[in-house]
């Protein structure tokens, strides 16, 4: 099943801590198959208040997302952005093929 890496960031301070981060993230996500869906995007609010940018990442599942925020090259570059941004970071599997609303009542 298909699992993401998403991020909420709150606050980003542009700068050379960022731009290294950026410039190094896609070489870390090349051997794991993970692609950007979404990347900086401030998301058009239809109800609720969402302050600062998304980002989401796809890979093909959750073994492999986690493979990838555990490997060297990803813990090497996570400084970058933490040191420079605040916000939420976290792994969740997606909802499969065929899911239906009702499927979470058990």
């Amino acid at each position: 099943m298909t699992a993401y890496g998403v991020g909420h960031l709150h606050e980003v301070t542009m700068g050379p801590g960022i731009v290294e981060y950026l410039k190094r993230i896609d070489a870390t996500l090349e051997p794991f198959g993970g692609r950007f869906l979404i990347h900086g995007a401030t998301p058009e609010m239809k109800e609720g208040d969402f302050k600062g940018d998304l980002v989401v990442i796809e890979f093909p599942d959750m073994e492999t997302a986690r493979a990838w925020y555990d490997s060297a090259a990803y813990q090497a570059i996570i400084p970058f952005r933490a040191d420079n941004s605040v916000g939420d970071i976290f792994l969740a599997d997606g909802a499969g093929d065929g899911h239906k609303a009702t499927d979470i009542l058990g």
